[in-house]
């Protein structure tokens, strides 16, 4: 499979994308505990609450004529599922969507608010649709909701604006779902400010990532668990995602599920801002001792979104028992 994912699609997609997506803020986070400066990308301002309305909006708006008058469909647990819903709506398109049944409540009224048709599947069903990129239960043209170089040359507007805000940024870390949140934050780093790392962020039950790249290929997670964090860690590195992230992506930090739960509540309570799990990865390691360890000290942590059920949220967070100096390890 060959890909077209440069600094040139980026910028192209950039001068499409904010007719869907908002330019969102970079604020720095309070956290004294940390010698390190640490920013978050409030993707949680989007529209739709979540980064995916970059990608989808990019991907969509490119299609033929013909393509659209298919409908289009895509695979997701909640966010992607929105963004395209969105995109397909502004394009004029019909869309369904095979969505993960343990998608929280909040994501599924906004895909139906949206117009979207929902066709609930299992997540194993979900995860081989998508490295197949088909399912006989769908109709209309897929628009993958990852692996495809429209949406991350959109996702990629990110970087983009993470430069303009803090062109001395050393570290960017962005939690992996697929990979293609990574992907183009990762294409304009290495073009535009190579000094830069940019790291992934997975739970500890789920982190396929960090495994493919001990192992040095594309590789599945054994004893994978579902989680509060739905928007991240998949199954597997899939193959043809392989080759960008093991060229652009310089690591991964594996967080555990208390981490991501105690990073969710310190968010809420010193930045306002409700984060989901996925988000949740990317906070609890930028607070984590791991990237100041690797030397970094102006670091961003992308909040990819906020979609979480908010019963749900008071539950994580009331299960996680503030540190005693607020610290997380």
């Amino acid at each position: 499979m060959s890909r077209n994912v440069t600094i040139d699609t980026v910028r192209e997609a950039a001068t499409a994308v904010y007719r869907a997506a908002v330019r969102t803020p970079l604020v720095r986070f309070d956290y004294p505990e940390s010698d390190a400066a640490i920013y978050l990308k409030l993707e949680t301002l989007q529209p739709i609450g979540s980064f995916k309305i970059r990608g989808a909006f990019n991907a969509v708006r490119q299609l033929a004529p013909d393509e659209l008058a298919q409908g289009v469909w895509t695979i997701s647990a909640g966010n992607a599922a929105q963004g395209v819903a969105f995109a397909a709506r502004m394009m004029g398109a019909r869309c369904s969507i095979l969505m993960i049944d343990t998608a929280p409540d909040t994501k599924r009224r906004a895909v139906t608010r949206l117009g979207a048709t929902i066709v609930p599947a299992p997540y194993d069903e979900c995860w081989r649709a998508l490295e197949a990129r088909e399912s006989p239960r769908m109709q209309g043209f897929f628009v993958h909701p990852f692996d495809d170089d429209r949406f991350i040359s959109g996702n990629g507007t990110i970087g983009l604006e993470i430069l303009e805000d803090l062109p001395d940024v050393d570290a960017v870390i962005a939690p992996l779902g697929g990979g293609g949140l990574l992907s183009g934050i990762a294409c304009v780093m290495r073009a535009l400010r190579p000094e830069a790392r940019v790291y992934a962020a997975e739970p500890a039950t789920a982190a396929p990532l960090a495994l493919s790249l001990e192992k040095g290929e594309p590789s599945w997670f054994p004893g994978w668990q579902a989680s509060f964090v739905d928007g991240a860690g998949g199954k597997s590195v899939i193959p043809t995602m392989w080759p960008l992230l093991s060229a652009w992506v310089q690591g991964s930090f594996v967080v555990s599920l208390d981490e991501v739960a105690e990073a969710m509540r310190l968010t809420a309570e010193r930045a306002r801002v409700i984060a989901e799990g996925a988000a949740g990865c990317a906070i609890a390691a930028a607070l984590s001792d791991r990237p100041r360890t690797a030397g970094h000290r102006k670091i961003v942590a992308v909040v990819s979104g906020g979609n979480i059920d908010l019963p749900r949220f008071a539950e994580v967070i009331g299960a996680c028992r503030p540190a005693a100096d607020g610290a997380v390890s």
